[in-house]
């Protein structure tokens, strides 16, 4: 595509939610769900490859951008990875939802059924993966030099791909706690607008306040990271099969830096 601005947007806003509709589609051919160990691979996957993308994709272009600042260059992104996970640990307390794989809902009591605070808690998962595009985007757009149209298709085919097994994981469970497979199919595809509502918010914020891109960076990152250590790693480390969910985020993160450095 001829013109940057407009490529770097649409790779931005639409590959990420491609690859969770792709995953969620797989809800309308798999007849038997996915097995303990394929679900701990794949959830290993996506938190290595989130792990990554908050290093290389966020963390070290914030730290490069703070340079030469009236304060180091880690007190911003400190602060800003430390905004991201708090918001996050809010959103997280203040919200009814119930992980994949788990009996007990979390947050506030609430009278909503299984599939609604399953959906609520693939919305928490989205939203820090759409803030990290939407960031770099964001930076691309207002011409840092930190941040290359390659950066932001790094991040999101990276994001892209690890949203496809977990379109799945979301998907499959909602089909057997109630759903039709055409409906549990579309509340997933739905679900997966979140990341490009949360690229949007993201670039507003940004665009309003340019200096701020060093912490809005570590922002995204803190807020990813949040989710790995709150949600996927965890849950690959319940009952068995442990080590098959590491060597899943041993993958997910070569993956994520060979994407960064080939393409960045």
């Amino acid at each position: 595509m001829e013109n940057p601005v407009v490529a770097g947007v649409l790779v931005a806003l639409v590959v990420p939610f491609l690859g969770n509709t792709l995953g969620a589609a797989l809800v309308l051919f798999a007849r038997h769900g996915m097995s303990e160990r394929f679900t701990k691979a794949l959830l290993g996957f996506a938190a290595g490859v989130m792990i990554a993308a908050s290093v290389w994709s966020l963390i070290v272009p914030a730290l490069e951008a703070a340079e030469g600042g009236a304060v180091p260059s880690w007190l911003p992104v400190g602060a800003g990875f430390l905004g991201g996970m708090f918001l996050l640990l809010a959103i997280d307390h203040f919200t009814p939802h119930l992980h994949v794989g788990s009996d007990e809902p979390e947050g506030p009591a609430s009278t909503l059924k299984k599939p609604a605070m399953m959906l609520a808690a693939l919305a928490i998962h989205n939203l820090p993966e759409g803030m990290a595009v939407g960031v770099v985007l964001a930076g691309f757009l207002a011409g840092d030099p930190t941040i290359t149209l390659a950066s932001v298709t790094a991040l999101s085919v990276g994001i892209a791909i690890q949203n496809v097994p977990e379109g799945a994981i979301v998907s499959l469970p909602l089909a057997t706690n109630g759903l039709s497979r055409p409906r549990a199919f579309l509340a997933g595809t739905l679900c997966g607008a979140v990341e490009p509502l949360g690229a949007a918010i993201m670039v507003a914020i940004t665009g309003l306040v340019t200096p701020l891109l060093p912490v809005v960076l570590a922002f995204a990152a803190g807020a990813m990271m949040y989710v790995v250590t709150e949600e996927l790693i965890p849950q690959t480390q319940q009952g068995h099969h442990t080590n098959i969910g590491t060597i899943g985020v041993a993958f997910g993160f070569v993956l994520m830096m060979v994407l960064d450095v080939a393409l960045g």
